[in-house]
């Protein structure tokens, strides 16, 4: 599993996905007025994808599990914030559970991604 620039990595592509989806339905109705909870999410999820980014350059297995977990966390705290927004109606239950699941996928391909590394 070797990797010659972060872009090729699984783990961030779907990350970016995550983060890309995350920003498009906090533009819509009352999601784009609640200014808290859309800058968190939008943050939490950019930093999924820029936590495995910056991990890769960081020259050891060792440090790129150590982005790799953040990122992970960066995932869990987008599902978090997935029922807050959905509790606010400004989603529906229908896009959390998509949304939900993407955070779900990208945290489990980083969790193999941490797996493979501390072989």
């Amino acid at each position: 599993m070797g990797f010659n620039r972060f872009e090729d990595i699984d783990a961030w592509q779907l990350a970016r996905v995550l983060a890309q989806e995350i920003y498009e339905v906090t533009l819509i109705g009352s999601f784009s007025r609640d200014f808290a909870l859309s800058d968190q999410i939008n943050r939490a999820a950019g930093s999924a994808m820029d936590n495995i980014a910056e991990g890769f350059d960081v020259g050891s297995n060792k440090e790129f599990v150590r982005f790799l977990s953040y990122a992970q966390r960066s995932c869990s705290e987008v599902q978090s914030q997935l029922y807050r927004a959905c509790d606010r109606s400004h989603i529906t239950e229908e896009q959390f559970e998509i949304l939900y699941e993407k955070a779900s996928h990208a945290r489990s391909k980083i969790g193999g991604l941490i797996n493979y590394l501390k072989k």
